[in-house]
């Protein structure tokens, strides 16, 4: 999810703290990233005014957050395709969020589709393997895209790679107006190049509109040293540095 306040749009500070990040199944622990350290939770949503001239961090008015999710979590309890009742509690509860004022983007994979069909895959050029990848996020796109609709949010799909008849191309200053006008924008089709996977799509996208936030709905509940799904013994990070990520090779 991409967040970028109005407040910083507009010449406004950000305070640095610790922010919870909690909407229903989307619940992750964001730091360094504060609007003066509130939690993102039903009772800070309500009210958050002791940021003085700052106004309501969590309120009506307040900002954008960009949120990427694996194209699994559409799958539902299936390996393959998309479970309409999964994408639609999804989307009401990122509905839940936008109705407070919130500036929010999306990112959202393709394995529920490309991982299904992996083996056939396995022998086939790299490029031509991730230029189907970024066509099944356009069909995750879309599928969110119409639940997010029947929420009563207006929603647009801009795509990196375009196709004028069923998304809208990405670019930078439209889907920043969308945000601005209150709709939540849902970025497809990753960067367009291959060997980048969606969640460098979500930082780049984050970084181009001034996002304040970025933040990853996954399948599992956290960082770990291995596959917690595979292994039993992996140790999950309560917090971790981008070097040791790299030190560690995760």
């Amino acid at each position: 999810m991409l967040f970028r306040s109005r407040e910083l749009a507009a010449g406004g500070d950000v305070r640095q703290g610790g922010v919870g990040v909690h909407a229903g199944a989307f619940s992750f622990q964001l730091a360094q990233v504060g609007l003066g350290g509130h939690p993102f939770s039903d009772a800070a949503l309500e009210d958050t005014d002791e940021l003085g001239q700052s106004g309501r961090v969590f309120g009506e008015g307040a900002g954008a957050f960009a949120l990427t999710e694996d194209g699994e979590v559409l799958a539902g309890d299936s390996s393959f395709g998309i479970d309409a009742a999964r994408v639609a509690s999804l989307a009401e509860e990122v509905a839940e969020v936008a109705r407070t004022g919130l500036q929010i983007g999306l990112v959202v994979g393709g394995g529920n589709f490309f991982r299904g069909v992996a083996a056939a895959a396995q022998h086939m050029d790299r490029v031509a393997a991730d230029h189907m990848g970024m066509r099944a996020t356009v069909i995750n796109a879309l599928a969110l895209q119409d639940a997010l609709e029947k929420c009563g949010i207006p929603t647009r799909v801009m795509t990196a790679i375009e196709m004028h008849q069923v998304a809208e191309p990405y670019i930078r200053r439209r889907a920043i107006r969308h945000l601005e006008k209150g709709r939540i924008v849902i970025f497809a089709a990753g960067t367009s190049n291959p060997y980048f996977s969606t969640d460098t799509a979500a930082t780049l996208r984050g970084l181009e509109i001034k996002a304040e936030v970025v933040a990853k709905a996954t399948s599992v509940d956290g960082v770990y040293d291995k596959d917690p799904r595979k292994h039993t013994d992996a140790v999950r990070f309560t917090e971790i540095e981008y070097s040791e990520v790299l030190s560690k090779n995760l």
